[in-house]
């Protein structure tokens, strides 16, 4: 380009900058604040139109600071700024798809791939059938926006190693912010364990999902220091602190769940180690369940002793997870697992319908299981399981639909792991794996797939595994950035 022209170019750009800087200082003055998003919406339409990679980066980053909006009367819900961005990645998402096919034939065939179609159409089907329609299908869309940036969009990214790395560190850098935010408030409160539950408040809405997103995290966390090649040592001793800070925030929580959902993740751990065959874990399983049945009895009698509420010391909490007694929380989850048998049983086929249980269960409720914390109207949340949740909304197809895609991200990550070629896959599908273990093994007793909290890292890393099993699980090395690993 000429001088001339760009300098003429130049007095343009500062002009124009001039004049918007003028223009909106006057009208920030007479409190009109609106011209300032100009910028940012330009911005964000650059993004989306030519560099859609850094939308999905800004949402991972922003997911763990992001502020649930919720309206119980109106049945909407929508977190921001996160759910908005998604929803635009999904339409330029549908839009390039009319135009061009943008997702490889490999990823259509994979095993998980299959699996999420399989449960989005029967998701669709029992939308359809709903008791409450409307409600069903916004379950519907948020699910697309969800699943269509972070695993379709994800696996276009991850076909480049150092992008997996880079989704990981920034929702792990935004959810050490929040445990820091929240320690720091845990702290001027005198670590009181009663304000445990809503102190991290408002990027999460109570401890439990908080819990299971930094249980989520732990083995992400470990892998960072542990990965000598492919880091510096000043970088794993920053991962070191940290880690520290992420087993801080897992304590704090007191969400049994998330601790014990770590438990399960040290237990298959060991098993990976340890290299047991699959099918001594399967008769070790089938030998758990034969005694827990045979001496039923005696274990409910025994939990039924069990006097010991949630408490602020560590071992008491701990302890106060078998008892189903007096623990309000502990019988809650029983008065809601209830519900949802009641509710499977009524329609057993295609359920009440998708994202509908929490405004149809009140009048399933038996009074003699309801707890302080129940409500006639039935209107505080879910089923507290991914499991019993779709089974009562979607009814056994639904359940079965989950279970297959909880077991081919499973059977994926198990197999990465195995039959990797190089060091880099290898651990890293062992972390992978290991953070889903956490997440199934919390199932049992939360369900948040219908938060971005969760769904944000469950379909990324979902995206991780079946990337490293079509993409970089025969490789003998992998290039990061300017080296190679092996």
């Amino acid at each position: 380009m000429p001088v001339n022209q760009q300098n003429k170019t130049k007095l343009w750009v500062f002009g124009v900058a001039f004049l918007f800087v003028a223009l909106n200082a006057v009208l920030i003055a007479y409190e009109f604040f609106w011209l300032s998003i100009i910028p940012v919406v330009a911005l964000l339409v650059w993004m989306y139109l030519f560099a859609l990679d850094k939308v999905i980066y800004l949402i991972t980053f922003l997911t763990p600071l992001a502020v649930n909006i919720s309206d119980y009367d109106a049945r909407l819900a929508v977190s921001l700024p996160t759910e908005p961005l998604m929803a635009g990645a999904l339409l330029l998402f549908f839009y390039k798809a009319m135009i061009e096919s943008p997702v490889d034939n490999k990823v259509i065939k994979h095993p998980v791939s299959i699996a999420i179609f399989i449960n989005l159409t029967w998701v669709l089907f029992t939308s359809v059938t709903s008791e409450l329609p409307m409600v069903s299908f916004k379950y519907l869309l948020a699910q697309l926006w969800f699943i269509v940036p972070f695993y379709f969009i994800g696996l276009m990214l991850f076909r480049h190693p150092q992008k997996i790395k880079l989704f990981g560190w920034l929702y792990y850098i935004s959810l050490i912010l929040v445990i820091i935010y929240t320690t720091v408030n845990h702290a001027m409160h005198g670590f009181d364990g009663d304000i445990a539950h809503w102190i991290m408040s408002p990027f999460y809405n109570d401890h439990t999902s908080y819990g299971a997103m930094i249980a989520f995290f732990v083995p992400f966390g470990l892998l960072l220091i542990i990965s000598k090649q492919e880091y510096t040592r000043s970088t794993r001793l920053l991962a070191g602190v940290m880690f520290a800070i992420l087993l801080t925030g897992l304590i704090l929580s007191f969400s049994r769940a998330a601790w014990l959902s770590v438990f399960a993740a040290v237990f298959v751990l060991a098993i990976l180690l340890l290299k047991i065959k699959f099918k001594y874990i399967i008769y070790t399983i089938l030998g758990l369940v034969i005694v827990f049945f045979s001496l039923k009895t005696e274990i409910l009698q025994r939990l039924e002793k069990n006097k010991q509420d949630s408490s602020a010391t560590f071992a008491e909490h701990i302890q106060s997870m078998s008892n189903i007694t007096t623990d309000a929380s502990n019988l809650e989850r029983i008065n809601r697992w209830s519900s949802a048998l009641r509710l499977f049983e009524k329609r057993p086929v295609v359920g009440w319908g998708p994202g509908t249980y929490q405004f149809v269960y009140g009048p399933y409720q038996y009074s003699y299981e309801k707890t302080v914390i129940s409500t006639n109207a039935g209107d505080k949340g879910n089923a507290h399981s991914e499991y019993l949740g779709p089974l009562s909304e979607m009814g056994i197809i639904g359940l079965l639909s989950v279970l297959f895609l909880f077991g081919t991200i499973i059977y994926t990550g198990v197999k990465v792991y195995q039959y990797a070629q190089n060091r880099w896959t290898k651990y890293l599908a062992a972390a992978v794996l290991l953070s889903f273990v956490t997440y199934m093994t919390h199932g049992f007793l939360n369900n948040f797939l219908t938060r971005d909290k969760a769904a944000v890292p469950f379909w990324g890393m979902a995206a991780i595994l079946v990337a490293l099993d079509i993409y970089h699980k025969h490789k003998t090395t992998i290039k990061l950035k300017d080296k190679e690993v092996d």
